[in-house]
């Protein structure tokens, strides 16, 4: 090829390159959806979407796993349930902690709690609730303990903390208290039919 011709050449090939990437990824293409699955897996984002403190805002959870030094204490996952803060969007607010641990503590029932319905073994208030997996997910979750229980606590629902603070709670007890229910039925179906010991 004459030499004359190669700067040309160079141009146009990159031209074409840039015409080819912006083929590809157009300035109007929607983002990819949000993940539907958080907190390892226990929590749909739907059922996530209802821990609400009253402000709004975009869910998201920050996940964190730890290993406790016995073999007793095989399993300790958890999540913080954020949404996003309209003021400062680089730092959401947190709304709601799920821990899901194995335990040698036979399931309660806490005073003044409400259970969760036929099928599932925990409680729930507005602030806090608590679910026990069904009998066999402890060993398909890789723990020697008799149980796996998720704990779920709602700090804007936690009236002695807000009175404190001299503010009361922007969602009701009573959705609140309905809400928790069904996060927590979420949390334990999801658990269950991952690790295949349902029930």
């Amino acid at each position: 090829m004459d030499k004359k011709w190669l700067p040309l050449t160079v141009v146009l090939g990159a031209a074409t390159v840039a015409v080819v990437t912006a083929s590809v990824w157009p300035d109007d293409v929607e983002k990819p959806p949000l993940s539907k699955s958080l907190c390892h897996g226990a929590l749909s984002r739907e059922a996530a979407e209802l821990i609400d403190d009253g402000k709004g805002g975009e869910v998201s959870t920050e996940e964190w796993e730890s290993r406790g030094s016995t073999t007793d204490y095989a399993v300790f996952r958890g999540c913080h349930v954020q949404r996003a803060d309209s003021a400062n969007d680089e730092y959401p607010r947190g709304v709601a902690k799920l821990v899901v641990a194995d335990t040698r503590a036979a399931p309660y029932v806490k005073e003044g709690a409400t259970l969760l319905g036929t099928g599932f073994d925990g409680w729930a208030l507005p602030d806090q609730a608590e679910v026990t997996l069904p009998a066999g997910c402890a060993v398909r979750m890789g723990s020697t303990a008799p149980y796996i229980t998720a704990t779920l606590a709602v700090p804007s629902q936690d009236k002695e903390r807000l009175a404190r603070r001299g503010e009361t709670p922007l969602v009701d007890a009573d959705t609140a208290l309905h809400n928790n229910k069904i996060v927590m039925r979420d949390v334990a179906t999801r658990l269950a039919e991952r690790y295949g010991c349902a029930g």
